[in-house]
């Protein structure tokens, strides 16, 4: 199934939308999860090629989406209910309901990026080096950071 081609910036500024709205009624926790989320999103966009950003902001989104349906079913005013009120609580269950669409999204950007699926890699495992890997935006080859440096007190020898 080819997914259509979404910018992260468009993610982030429908998300980050919603959660603006959706704190009329949720604040506290609901905030500071989907906002802390929304800066990783931002870290993805502004490292292009690091896969380690957007692996974060993968993960951060999935586990809103356990967060969020915690703190809506918790948090749902029962009584008086405005109709701010309503379209605070609307947006923030819209927000919820896309959720699942932008980790496809941004799981497809993460595959881009190089990243794995972590039952190949270890998810609790070492963090892969991902300083050889070529840059999306550059065509050149990376340069070996060690080379020539072989006795001077740098790279993997000079323990």
């Amino acid at each position: 199934m080819e997914l259509p081609a979404v910018s992260l910036k468009t993610i982030l500024l429908v998300h980050w939308l919603l959660t603006i709205w959706g704190c009329i009624v949720f604040q506290g926790a609901y905030a500071w999860a989907n906002f802390t989320i929304l800066a990783l999103g931002v870290w993805a966009t502004a490292q292009r090629d690091s896969v380690d950003a957007i692996s974060m902001f993968l993960g951060g989104l999935a586990t809103t989406i356990f967060l969020d349906i915690v703190h809506i079913s918790i948090f749902y005013p029962q009584s008086s209910l405005t109709d701010t009120g309503r379209f605070s609580a609307g947006m923030a269950i819209l927000s919820l309901l896309l959720k699942p669409f932008s980790c496809c999204l941004v799981y497809h950007m993460y595959r881009e990026r190089g990243g794995e699926l972590p039952l190949h890699t270890g998810f609790l495992g070492a963090s892969q080096e991902h300083s050889a890997y070529q840059r999306i935006d550059s065509p050149e080859v990376p340069a070996d950071p060690f080379a020539g440096q072989e006795g001077k007190g740098h790279g993997p020898q000079s323990y």
